[in-house]
């Protein structure tokens, strides 16, 4: 295997970090990466205990960031509609925003959408302005925390794939 191909798949598996942006499973996209590099290197054979560390890390990335939007939203005073109006603001403002800004959009409509979500949800259900806009800030807050710990997982995996790859 040349250092030059590692290199260049090295730099592949970096980009899936950038998938996130785009609101894509970069992590899942950097393990199948990783999968089929192993699959055409026979001679590599990473083993049963690297994939379960990877699958492990990318499981916890997407928990923290279903959970960080839902604890947010709950400590600044969400109900439970509210949470279930800023996940589905989040999904449809990653749809609506995808084709802006060269598909940077869906990273802000997921955020925005979060917020107006919860905030939309919240009235609707009888809270006044003051309550709903302080649980969507939560919504909004987790939603970003939780984007954050997901690329924070991706840079993990990739790390631990560098090292299992590249030559010591």
């Amino acid at each position: 295997m040349s250092l030059v191909a590692l290199a260049v798949f090295l730099l592949v598996l970096l980009g899936c970090l950038t998938l996130h942006v785009f609101g894509l499973p970069g992590n899942w996209a950097l393990l199948g990466l990783v999968i089929l590099w192993d699959m055409f290197h026979p001679e590599l054979h990473l083993g049963f205990g690297f994939y379960a560390l990877l699958v492990c890390v990318a499981l916890a990335g997407e928990a923290v960031e279903l959970f960080a939007q839902l604890f947010g939203a709950k400590r600044y005073g969400a109900s439970g509609k509210g949470n279930l109006g800023g996940f589905l603001g989040a999904f449809g403002g990653a749809l609506c925003g995808a084709p802006f800004f060269l598909g940077l959009g869906a990273l802000f409509g997921a955020v925005a959408g979060a917020f107006f979500g919860c905030y939309m949800f919240e009235r609707l259900h009888g809270r006044d302005d003051a309550e709903a806009r302080r649980a969507a800030l939560g919504a909004l807050y987790g939603k970003v925390f939780g984007l954050t710990a997901k690329v924070a997982c991706g840079v993990v995996m990739w790390t631990a794939s560098a090292r299992e790859l590249w030559p010591a």
